[in-house]
């Protein structure tokens, strides 16, 4: 039987590698993402390769959760998470870095946390399942327990209430970078510790076979995230 299966997702492979090259991609690309990333990512790029490709039908599903892939007959997963190409099938596609950030008027009546020990002091808005937050000290993961007011299940309600003042949150580059950039968010650097280098990776179900329409995907997707808006040092953020 596995023998069977390999041979008819060769098949299919190399039908779909005849039917792309004569009239585009076509099928549908099923995906799964962050609701953030989804957003403000993943939908512009699809939506370029729909316009390219009238074959081409994509399903996404937003979640901030872990989907299992495997089982929901999903082709690829933008994950951003802390993790090595041999964990799963995946490839790494960008670094996210955590950083810390709070609003201007949260720090005008707060005050800015130089320290971990600074921090645990401080109101922090929290993500649900995070009850810790990671960072490198030296070449050691180090994890400081944090409290606040609010926590919530999405990155979406955790980033608005960050604006809002409640407290200081932590999320990713990509969560933050756009906000920071209009000085909505400052971002905050601790001189005890380092962030966590975490990335943004493309996750399949299988070794055997990556569709054309999945691997045209992930190149769009990493030409986006590498060349339209370069990560930058968010310590220049700081005023």
């Amino acid at each position: 039987m596995p023998h069977a299966i390999t041979l008819i997702e060769a098949r299919d492979s190399a039908f779909e590698s005849v039917s792309s090259g004569r009239s585009g991609l076509s099928g549908v690309l099923k995906i799964t993402a962050p609701n953030v990333i989804g957003h403000s990512i993943v939908v512009p790029v699809v939506a370029d390769l729909i316009a390219g490709n009238p074959g081409l039908h994509v399903d996404l599903t937003l979640s901030d959760g872990v989907i299992d892939i495997a089982t929901t007959g999903l082709d690829v997963a933008v994950r951003v998470a802390l993790m090595k190409p041999s964990d799963m099938v995946a490839t790494k596609v960008a670094d996210n870095p955590y950083t810390l950030c709070a609003s201007p008027d949260y720090i005008n009546r707060h005050g800015r946390p130089s320290t971990t020990g600074d921090l645990v002091a401080h109101p922090c808005i929290k993500l649900h399942a995070m009850d810790t937050w990671p960072f490198m000290r030296g070449s050691e993961l180090h994890r400081v327990r944090v409290s606040g007011p609010f926590s919530a299940s999405t990155v979406d309600a955790v980033r608005a209430a960050c604006v809002a003042g409640v407290g200081i949150a932590m999320m990713t580059y990509w969560d933050v970078h756009k906000l920071i950039e209009r000085g909505e968010l400052q971002s905050i650097v601790l001189s005890d510790v380092e962030p966590v280098g975490i990335g943004i990776w493309a996750v399949f179900p299988t070794r055997t076979r990556v569709p054309a329409r999945v691997r045209v995907f992930i190149d769009a997707l990493r030409e986006r995230l590498l060349t339209d808006i370069q990560p930058r040092r968010l310590t220049a953020a700081i005023p």
